[in-house]
């Protein structure tokens, strides 16, 4: 499934990079001779054969420091147990915005489309060169480097992204319209996750010293935010009710 030209091993051709790569492909030969190659470029690969697996291995990376995180995922669509096109769907449900580059010997552009539709960057088919390979590589994470280089006050919490020069929050990969208050208290409390606010810190925050209305609009205001964050905002994962003290976030 692989054309020849195989890139020689040079030591000048090395180079230092702290880039992490998750690749998941079930033929042997295909994953450590992508795998030797990217290791030749100076990247950290992490190899894995089986859908199941990887998103194991996925989930307990996402609950660990940053640089514990994967930079980048290469992955094939015909997976043993779960198939690649429902981990790439999975991960952009979940707020996933790693890099995904698919590998797949469905060339239709039916297939292509699918691919890039369900959450891909980049999409190449079987057999491909392994000079392009690591040149979409390197695309992939020289663009994703930029675009976190843009935007560097962008606030993430699992699935929730808050872009304050924007003024836009998404949720899941969907945008959402806050009002202006709305969007004031989750950036309060995207700043300070686990702190707990009782309503008269939020009345101070948000509406200012001056406020001469009911401390219950905070809870009203909440009941909106939940409503447009929350899967079942009778049952909160993101902003809690601290019974006694106010509100948390995560």
């Amino acid at each position: 499934m692989l054309s020849l030209d195989v890139p020689p091993i040079s030591a000048a051709r090395k180079r230092q990079s702290t880039c992490r790569i998750l690749l998941i492909e079930d033929e042997d030969l295909i994953r450590n001779m992508i795998a030797l190659n990217l290791e030749e470029e100076g990247y950290k690969v992490t190899k894995v054969n089986n859908g199941r697996e990887a998103l194991v291995l996925l989930e307990s990376h996402s609950l660990q420091n940053e640089s514990r995180k994967f930079d980048m995922i290469i992955l094939d669509l015909m997976l043993p147990e779960i198939n690649g096109l429902d981990i790439c769907r999975l991960l952009r449900h979940k707020g996933n915005t790693v890099p995904i580059l698919i590998l797949s010997a469905k060339s239709a552009e039916t297939d292509r489309v699918l691919g890039l539709e369900v959450g891909a960057d980049d999409y190449l088919t079987k057999p491909f060169s392994m000079k392009e390979l690591v040149a979409r590589c390197r695309a992939l994470l020289r663009r994703n480097s930029i675009n976190t280089f843009a935007s560097p006050n962008v606030k993430q919490y699992k699935d929730i992204y808050l872009f304050p020069d924007e003024c836009r929050v998404t949720v899941r990969n969907i945008p959402i319209n806050l009002s202006p208050k709305e969007f004031r208290l989750l950036e309060l409390f995207m700043t300070y996750p686990k702190r707990v606010w009782d309503r008269e810190q939020l009345i101070n925050n948000i509406w200012g010293d001056d406020f001469l209305g009911d401390t219950k609009t905070v809870d009203v205001h909440i009941r909106w935010l939940r409503e447009k964050l929350e899967l079942d905002p009778s049952h909160p994962e993101y902003i809690i009710t601290v019974r006694g003290f106010g509100y948390r976030f995560g």
